[in-house]
């Protein structure tokens, strides 16, 4: 079975090490793209030749693009609108969950503050989306 394709997108360099850190220590066949801003996230994956991940790791608070702007341009494209999308946050407010789904996201994850807790949820994460990824990737339905 091939590595599951992630593509992050989180504007903080220390989240985007730690998450990497993190990915690595999973002990699952995966491979992690990292973008720093929404708006190159939602280039890379609207270019025809772009990446075309199994899920995409979305961070809402990002200056311009923030992740809910991303969240419902990929949702706005019918070819990048069944790439999963993963809402990762460190709100837990209501009022954001409640827009992340109402945009379409298809799961919501606070992110954890401390390492091992965090390390769990990646985890989690990878065998999840492994798991539950189409048996094709999404432009290979086309």
């Amino acid at each position: 079975m091939r590595p599951l394709q992630v593509l992050l997108v989180d504007d903080n360099p220390a989240a985007r090490g730690l998450a990497e850190e993190a990915f690595s220590l999973s002990g699952q066949p995966c491979e992690v793209t990292m973008m720093e801003s929404g708006a190159d996230a939602l280039a890379a994956l609207m270019d025809k030749n772009g990446i075309r991940p199994d899920v995409v790791l979305l961070d809402i608070n990002m200056p311009g693009m923030d992740g809910f702007d991303v969240l419902e341009a990929i949702k706005a494209q019918p070819h990048l609108r069944p790439i999963p999308v993963v809402m990762l946050s460190g709100s837990a407010a209501p009022q954001d969950i409640r827009k992340a789904y109402t945009l379409h996201a298809n799961a919501y994850l606070v992110k954890s503050v401390e390492f091992q807790a965090f390390l769990n949820q990646i985890e989690d994460f990878v065998v999840f989306w492994t798991q539950a990824r189409l048996t094709t990737r999404p432009h290979d339905l086309d």
